[in-house]
């Protein structure tokens, strides 16, 4: 086999697969580990996988990488609505006190159900704090809902309001639920997001919450981004639409985090 043909089905199971080991590689093509490397070497080179250790993942799974919020609104679609219909359960017509939302699109989903919430009682409100854009445009003017905007540098990748301003906010605030958004959820490396100014955000949102859950689809789980922004133990609850890995399952069971799949 040429190398032109194996970098070709290397491209193709990384798409399958999501990862590629050297080991498997050398074995499955009958060619040395040393040849695999040179292989992985070149196609990152050019950009289409990213070297990590004992293989390689796709390119788009670089811990900086960030699809911006529209891009990210079209995935898993179903998924971010279960989560979200599993979230609105914590938030009944009788719940008195506040929320704090997060940025994103799984946030969002949750957002969208939270603006029909009605009060148990007639004329009862519920507080309702967020940084993003998008969710305060979407809850405005729902009747039942006493709406919070943090301020900040808004970023155009997420719509979310960052920096000092937002974090100083957030920690004069102790919300009774914050429902969280992450780029990644690892055994090893906790929850994680690209931005370095994204994750003092939701540091902060953990920090200041009473209760914190988590609302992270299963595209997720398993994956780090640049910046750790709390360990699993910070987390009351993880609501996803699949069934984590077994590591991951175990390391949230040994911390206390309670796991649901919607």
């Amino acid at each position: 086999m040429y190398a032109t043909e194996r970098h070709q089905e290397i491209i193709a199971s990384i798409e399958a697969d999501g990862r590629v080991s050297v080991t498997e590689l050398s074995r499955r093509f009958n060619v040395t580990s040393e040849t695999i490397r040179r292989d992985l070497d070149q196609l990152e080179s050019v950009g289409h996988v990213r070297r990590v250790h004992g293989g390689a993942v796709s390119a788009s799974r670089a811990s900086v990488a960030e699809p911006t919020l529209a891009d990210r609104e079209t995935l898993n679609r179903d998924g971010k609505r279960r989560i979200a219909a599993a979230a609105i359960r914590l938030v009944p017509a009788g719940f008195r006190g506040s929320v704090l939302v997060d940025s994103g699109t799984t946030t969002g989903a949750f957002a969208a159900r939270l603006g029909e919430w009605a009060p148990e009682t007639p004329g009862d409100t519920l507080d309702v704090i967020t940084n993003s854009v998008p969710i305060a445009a979407a809850l405005y003017g729902a009747p039942a809902l006493d709406l919070h905007l943090l301020g900040g540098r808004v970023r155009g990748e997420t719509s979310a309001a960052v920096g000092a301003p937002t974090v100083e906010q957030l920690d004069r605030l102790r919300p009774d639920i914050a429902f969280i958004g992450t780029n990644g959820v690892s055994a090893d490396f906790g929850l994680s997001t690209p931005d370095e100014l994204e994750a003092a955000v939701k540091a902060a949102m953990v920090r200041c919450a009473r209760r914190r859950i988590l609302l992270a689809d299963s595209g997720k789980l398993g994956e780090e981004a640049l910046h750790r922004f709390a360990a699993l133990g910070d987390l009351d609850m993880l609501i996803t639409d699949a069934e984590p890995d077994a590591r991951l399952s175990k390391t949230l069971e040994s911390v206390g985090v309670e796991v649901v799949v919607a």
